[in-house]
């Protein structure tokens, strides 16, 4: 082992995480919706940063809330109360696919035995013209548990920008 004596480099250290371990998350927020809504927007499972903020896509570096906005031509909402507004103001409902599943960590590429929500109930008390998935994890899941009986597809909403080893972005 290189211990860093004269004239050898010092070791180098890896701070590995810890493998995280699979956890029950059982979602935590009811949906946003009104009778008058006519988009539905179902999002898979909120991330731990969610979680801890209390409401949908509360990760600082999530550009959801800042696309929506710039979609609709508002401000970006701040407030919960605000992202609830923006929402109902421009008639969309919003949810998860997942009522339950195990998880680690915010990785929806680590999601299994997902048990999905009961979104007929929004269905039924608003005339849902159409339903968008965020992301693939959504989308997927939404038409294996849920397209079926709600008779209705999905498609895809807002996909992740990765850099290319060049520094372009696909998405």
């Amino acid at each position: 082992m290189n211990t860093g004596r004269a004239g050898e480099a010092p070791p180098r250290r890896c701070f590995w995480k810890e493998p995280m371990e699979y956890q029950t998350i059982i979602h935590p927020f009811e949906p946003v919706f009104d009778a008058k809504c006519r988009v539905l927007i179902l999002g898979s499972l909120p991330s731990v940063k969610s979680r801890q903020n209390d409401f949908y896509y509360g990760h600082p570096q999530n550009r959801f809330w800042r696309v929506l906005a710039a979609a609709l031509g508002e401000p970006v909402p701040r407030t919960i109360a605000d992202k609830k507004r923006l929402l109902l103001t421009h008639h969309s409902a919003l949810w998860d696919v997942i009522a339950s599943c195990e998880i680690t960590g915010s990785s929806d590429a680590s999601i299994r035995c997902a048990v999905p929500n009961d979104v007929r109930q929004i269905l039924d008390a608003a005339e849902i013209g159409a339903i968008f998935c965020n992301g693939g994890t959504a989308l997927r899941l939404y038409r294996r548990h849920l397209a079926a009986s709600l008779g209705m597809d999905a498609l895809p909403l807002l996909r992740p920008v990765r850099p290319t080893p060049h520094g372009r972005c696909r998405g």
